[in-house]
């Protein structure tokens, strides 16, 4: 089993450095940076597929994790390109980065690409692991996963379509987001997507080595806007959305301070 698991993830990764590599050549023409964070999901979502057709356990629970995680990154990945590549400047973490690289920059974020593609290898260990288990039947940690992924996943697609229609509508231009799940926490797609993370873990508890699945959710809470798989962490999502200081209207004055 340990053999198949390293041979699927050194597969993984070789595949995965293509891409981004590729990716990178894309981003040269788009003068985009931001492509790396869709790649990253795509790889993401891509390589539990892979284990899952490759990897030999029990068909039940490799079809699961599939579905679940092929389904999270294509879906982000579609929200990313359409959120901050397709017609769009490049986003400020990234546009910050390539001015303080100078003439370097470009050479320096093929290195940043590739560097993401190892951290897309990581965060499909919970894939992997599941990928191989031979044992026949779901345990109970792979159906609390599968539960609390289809909650969590449910909630993310709803905070993420909340913010685009409020953002969609010129006159919320500058004001921050508080309907529908966005009234209960400023960052209710980031909250649902650890929760992803934490369903994904779960599920490969019921596996052998699922115990390396961990390290995923508590990346994600430790480096929210560092961590690849996220599509919006809180700091970024407020430096888009805090209000300047000439957008400012008198009905939210008592608005309470949002951290920059």
């Amino acid at each position: 089993m340990c053999a198949l698991m390293l041979s699927l993830a050194g597969a993984g990764w070789i595949l995965a450095a293509a891409v981004m590599a590729l990716l990178w050549l894309w981003h040269l023409r788009l003068r985009n940076a931001g492509i790396v964070d869709g790649g990253c999901a795509f790889l993401v979502g891509g390589l539990a597929v892979l284990y899952a057709v490759f990897g030999g356990g029990w068909g039940p629970r490799r079809a699961a994790i599939a579905f679940m995680m092929g389904s999270w990154g294509a879906r982000l990945t579609v929200h990313v390109l359409y959120d901050r590549v397709f017609g769009r400047p490049e986003e400020g973490r990234y546009a910050e980065l390539r001015q303080r690289h100078g003439g370097d920059a470009n050479a320096w974020f093929f290195w940043f690409f590739e560097a993401r593609a190892v951290a897309a290898v990581c965060f499909s260990l919970p894939a992997l692991v599941a990928a191989v288990n031979p044992r026949e039947g779901f345990s109970l940690f792979e159906y609390a996963g599968a539960g609390l992924w289809m909650i969590a996943f449910s909630g993310e697609v709803a905070a993420d379509r909340q913010l685009e229609r409020f953002t969609s509508d010129p006159v919320n231009r500058g004001r921050a987001c508080q309907t529908g799940l966005w009234r209960y926490s400023r960052h209710p797609n980031y909250v649902f997507d650890v929760l992803v993370w934490v369903a994904f873990a779960t599920y490969a508890s019921g596996s052998s080595w699922g115990w390396l699945a961990g390290v995923c959710p508590a990346a994600i809470v430790a480096l929210p806007t560092a961590i690849c798989p996220i599509g919006v962490g809180p700091a970024s999502l407020i430096a888009r959305l805090k209000p300047s200081r000439s957008d400012e209207q008198p009905s939210h004055a008592d608005e309470p301070a949002r951290p920059s």
